[in-house]
């Protein structure tokens, strides 16, 4: 019994051993559930403990935890949010990777927290979870299919078009490193959690449920949403990312600078309008979409009408895939970068790390490090939509060229050598998403220290460059890097969307008071982000325990050495030596070694000691 929760977590988790086909449903303990919050806590904490500091990421060994938050499934705005965590068989290190839509708050419904996923099965399967209950179905008529195309074939096999379904693709079957996991046309893309799914011999999870997410006071958190939801609706940005949806911000990255383009080598885009918000409107957009319980509707559907690609159907493209495939590798328009998406997503593959390899390919190719007999004759060239689908193609089957880019850039550039390393734009093997930080020191000090690799979802600190300085180190920015890196994280272990308070200004103060009322225990903002800094401080141990060192808090040489040669932020380019004072600042602000290992003293406040312990210090 879960005497101190009332309510919030419906307190099981499942844990699915797949080698001996055994599922076994535990109780989870109030005192864990609120040290960890849930989503990337819980996973983060499962990792810790289950996975041992040698395992292969794509070993049996390697968990896979499918963890939704106390908010995910609550009138709460954009409470929709799952959490996959594992280590990424991409860095070797920690991975996360959250995914919004209904597949979180339906695994709610059927009466889990979580998942986890031990061991590896013989034979390929999916999950069908209900109503309390988890059984291993045969998956192999499904081997083989595209994580979208297996989601209709399912839903049609058990005859319910409303069941939600986690699926992965060809590529993660195939053991890609940056293959995701499709979730109902949302995706949960970064760290390769689709290849974790894959080694598994996971096809999907299909879920359905009908039971109750308890509540502890209903009409208090009625209360609060009715105010958070009216905040929502009348906050001017919020209507414009409703009218607009997130494609908002090619035209916004242009402007100032740090739109990647070829190959982060240019930061504004000649043809930008082709593929802006308003392309999009005109040309292929036929609805907005949203997550459960959310006001916002930044997602936007997208068909396309006529031409070579007619009837291509998915949800999006959002910022970060219109960036990173259509700007990055200069595809000429929206319809290019809408099929690019869905191949993607059908093919099972995460949209920022694939626009990343394919431009940095492309660019070897134009500089003579690789050359026709690497390629199969394919000429890569950017702007060319048929070079980026082949690749794609490519890498999603390990074929050809396609196998050596499909384990990433930083695995390629090595491959390929002849000074490619210099223009790989990862951190620690994540190549890193859609902006460029020359001329943006706390952005590049967020890149180099997110714990999963250079992903702009834990600390979007680029607005503060912008207001401080573009070419400032000062300490101020370390500061509001780490206040971001417990914010923003935050509400992956909650289970709800962070949009709501990084655009529109919803006060976190809310998150607390709905908290409360989802859950019947009271917590101050402090508490919550105290909990998410002890979580940022269990995963950086994980990442450590494996072999990772501060000198891998570091950028691509790009960032130092070639200023950026066009746009608002012309001639900038980041300081070494300055970059590595703010870095050495940072550490001690949280509390870490010199190393970038956290200190005993740290881990002890954060009620860490066996982390301490097992890390010998």
């Amino acid at each position: 019994m879960m005497a101190e929760l009332k309510g919030g977590y419906v307190g099981k988790i499942a844990w699915v051993d797949l080698a001996r086909r055994e599922v076994k449903v535990k109780d989870v303990e109030p005192g864990w559930a609120l040290k960890f919050i849930g989503g990337r806590g819980w996973g983060a904490r499962i990792v810790w403990e289950r996975v041992p500091p040698e395992a292969d990421p794509l070993g049996p060994e390697n968990v896979l935890v499918i963890a939704a938050g106390p908010l995910t499934g609550l009138l709460v705005p954009g409470a929709g949010k799952v959490s996959f965590s594992a280590i990424s068989p991409e860095t070797g290190y920690y991975g996360d990777s959250n995914s919004g839509g209904f597949f979180g708050p339906e695994l709610k419904h059927a009466g889990f927290d979580a998942l986890v996923l031990v061991g590896t099965s013989k034979e390929p399967v999916y999950l069908w979870v209900e109503d309390g209950e988890v059984e291993l179905r045969d998956a192999k008529d499904y081997w083989g299919m595209g994580g979208l195309e297996v989601q209709e074939a399912m839903r049609r096999d058990l005859g319910d078009s409303s069941i939600k379904v986690a699926s992965i693709g060809p590529a993660g079957e195939n053991l890609v490193p940056i293959a995701g996991v499709n979730c109902d046309w949302r995706n949960a893309g970064r760290t390769g959690m689709g290849a974790v799914m894959g080694s598994k011999r996971v096809k999907a999870v299909a879920v359905r449920g009908s039971l109750d997410i308890p509540v502890a006071d209903p009409e208090a958190l009625y209360e609060e949403a009715k105010g958070a939801f009216k905040h929502v609706l009348e906050n001017d940005f919020a209507r414009t990312l409703r009218k607009f949806g997130l494609a908002w911000y090619i035209r916004w990255s242009d402007e100032h600078g740090c739109l990647p383009v070829r190959n982060f080598r240019f930061t504004t885009y000649e043809k930008r309008e082709e593929l802006s918000a308003e392309a999009m409107l005109d040309r292929v957009v036929t609805t907005a979409t949203a997550c459960p319980y959310c006001p916002m509707c930044c997602g936007k559907f997208s068909y396309v009408r006529s031409g070579r690609y007619a009837g291509t159907a998915i949800d999006g493209p959002e910022y970060e895939t219109i960036a990173m495939i259509g700007t990055n590798c200069c595809l000429p328009s929206i319809e290019d970068v809408v099929y690019a998406n869905w191949l993607c997503d059908n093919l099972g593959m995460d949209t920022i790390s694939a626009g990343n390899i394919i431009a940095f390919a492309i660019e070897c190719y134009e500089r003579g490090i690789i050359g026709p007999e690497d390629t199969g004759g394919l000429e890569l060239r950017y702007g060319d939509p048929d070079c980026v689908f082949r690749l794609l193609e490519l890498m999603a089957k390990r074929e050809g060229i396609g196998d050596v880019l499909a384990r990433g850039v930083k695995f390629a550039a090595k491959k390929f050598g002849k000074g490619a390393e210099k223009f790989a734009i990862h951190v620690k093997g994540l190549e890193q998403s859609a902006y460029d930080v020359r001329a943006a020191p706390a952005m590049g000090l967020a890149y180099a220290t997110a714990d999963i690799g250079a992903h702009h979802n834990r600390a979007w600190a680029i607005t503060y460059d912008l207001e401080k300085g573009r070419d400032t180190y000062t300490r101020d920015k370390a500061e509001w890097v780490i206040y971001l890196q417990h914010v923003r994280p935050l509400f992956d272990c909650l289970g709800c969307c962070r949009l709501q308070w990084v655009e529109t200004g919803l006060p976190l103060e809310y998150y607390a008071r709905a908290f409360k009322a989802a859950t019947g225990v009271e917590v101050s903002v402090k508490e919550l982000l105290k909990a998410s800094e002890r979580v940022f401080n269990l995963t950086r141990a994980i990442s450590v325990r494996r072999g990772l060192t501060g000198a891998e808090d570091t950028l691509p040489d790009r960032t130092f050495e070639d200023p950026v040669p066009n746009g608002p932020a012309k001639g900038l380019r980041l300081d070494r030596e300055k970059f590595e004072e703010l870095l050495r600042a940072y550490y001690e602000l949280r509390g870490w070694d010199e190393r970038g290992v956290p200190t005993r003293a740290k881990l002890e406040e954060l009620g860490l000691e066996d982390v301490a312990d097992a890390l010998g210090l």
